[in-house]
Parts: structure tokens; sequence; C-alpha cells
């Protein structure tokens, strides 16, 4: 497949990260004329996008970003519908986000790879599996990878795309270029490994704030501070930790854990706390900081 055949692009979960990469895709995708189709299983979840994409496109036009009838044009291309199957059968770029679940994703690629065309891109958005864990179910496996998106999709210009060593130069770079045209900044990460790029240099940052302030070093609001008045991040790392959530922080620290036995891979134990507590962050109105 190369980016000139592109046309209908259909991402698969309809929550906070799938909604976006497809409005994403239809909004920065407008003048490529993409077609896009936003599917889950679950009615609700469906339902609850189609509101929230309406909401969406009204406040860019209130806020004079878009006008009305750009915001009308991207309605028109972006579609919803709960028959999965269905959604992928006019696909030529399938972007997975649904729950970080490889049992699930393995039964979700091994269906769909047997529908959609034979040189459709299949990507997973997801952060911790690697597409080599799915390669082995998938039909015509050098066409998928890992197209890595960053919460939130909307906002975040960075987007990995990684190569497995299943996956074809070619399906590569269509993938790199598709990311361009919807006005990312794409980069191709060569060789699988865990976390990829962006989350590897971002957990190391994690564990060094999560020590120091284990050792009394200096409180929580002082290292995020630092973070972002000295070191010009847009946000220190435990109010990240509270805007992606702490229980993901902790999942996936323990999967890496588990893979690596690497120590410095492990969970910290100040965040195991928290998630015990139940304070997951800003979804839960408490973790680092509380929220009204």
């Amino acid at each position: 497949m190369k980016i000139e055949d592109v046309k209908h692009v259909t991402v698969i979960g309809a929550g906070a990260m799938g909604r976006q990469i497809a409005m994403n895709t239809a909004l920065n995708g407008r003048k490529e004329g993409y077609q896009v189709l936003l599917t889950d299983s679950f009615e609700k979840a469906v339902d609850s996008a189609k509101d929230w994409a309406a909401g969406y496109l009204k406040g860019r036009v209130d806020k004079g970003r878009i006008t009305q009838e750009e915001a009308d044009l991207v309605s028109s291309r972006l579609t919803f519908t709960t028959d999965v199957d269905a959604g992928v059968k006019e696909a030529d770029l399938v972007v997975e986000a649904i729950i970080e679940d490889l049992e699930i994703k393995k039964e979700l690629f091994g269906r769909i790879s047997k529908i959609v065309k034979a040189d459709t891109i299949l990507a997973t958005n997801s952060s911790n599996l690697v597409s080599s864990k799915l390669a082995g179910v998938t039909q015509n496996p050098e066409r998928l990878m890992n197209l890595h998106y960053f919460n939130p999709a909307l906002v975040m210009k960075l987007v990995e795309v990684v190569k497995g060593p299943h996956t074809s130069d070619e399906a590569v770079e269509c993938a790199r270029a598709f990311g361009e045209k919807t006005g990312k900044s794409p980069i191709v990460i060569q060789k699988e490994i865990a976390g990829f790029v962006a989350n590897r240099i971002n957990a190391a940052v994690t564990r060094e704030a999560c020590l120091l302030l284990e050792k009394g070093i200096a409180s929580v609001e002082d290292i995020d501070t630092a973070c972002e008045k000295g070191l010009g991040y847009p946000m220190g790392p435990f109010k990240l930790m509270d805007m992606t959530g702490l229980d993901v922080n902790y999942y996936v620290r323990r999967d890496r854990f588990a893979e690596s036995g690497d120590p410095n891979d492990a969970p910290s134990p100040l965040v195991i706390d928290k998630v015990i507590k139940g304070e997951f962050g800003r979804k839960t109105g408490k973790g680092w900081y509380t929220y009204e």
C-alpha cells in the first residue's frame, strides 16, 4: 500500500484515544479527502463518541478555529458503526486503539486480517505491546506495525512508527507519510523495543522523580516545577502521571519488569501505594495532586 492509495481509514476503539485519532484524521486530512470510520462493538461507546465529535466540532467553530463549512465537511467524512467487521472491509489503513490486552488484540487482528484487503495497513496504537506479538495471527504481517499516538492525540504532534521484524519498508513509509499528511511529526523506530523512544526517555525521568521523592530530596510540587521551569517541560512528571493514570503507569512498569527482570523497570513503591489506595490521578479525583 502506498500513501496515494490511502483513501479510507478505519479506527477501532471509540474510547478517548480512538475517537481523537479518528477526529485528527478527518480534521487534518480533510484536504486529502480521507473517509474516516470509527468503530467499536460497544454501542454506548459509539454513541458517546458521536456526541463528543459533534461537540468538539461545534467548539472549534465557536472559537473561530474552523468555519462551519469546514466542520460540515469533516462531519460528512467521519462516520460511526458498531459492526467492526463491516467497518474494516473497505479500509486502506486500520488503526486499532482498544484495551491493552494481548489476547483480545490477537483475536481482533486474526479476524480482521482475513476481512481487509491483502495490502491494507494494519496498525496497533499500543505503546506497550509490540506488533510482533500479533504477527503470528495476522495474515500478511508485512503490513503490520505499531502506530503510536500520544495522549491527547488531537494536540500531541509526535507519532511513533515502529517497524517490526516482519514489517515491510513500504508499509513503514506509507504510515510515516500518513502521519505527516494528518498534521503529525512522525518518527520511525527501526527496531522494536519496549516503550519505544519517547516513553523510555519519560520512564527514566519518572523513575528519577520518584526516587527523589522517596529520598525526601524535594516535594512533588517542587520536582514538577524544576522540570517545567528549569527544563522546559510542558508538564512535570507527577502531573503527567496524574493525567495518564497512575494505574497505567503501574501496569506498564509491572509488565516491563516481568519481561526484563531489571529492577529499574519495576514500579515505584510510591506508585504501588497510590494504586492500592485507588488514587489513580485525575480520573479518580486524587493522585499526586487533588482535583475538584
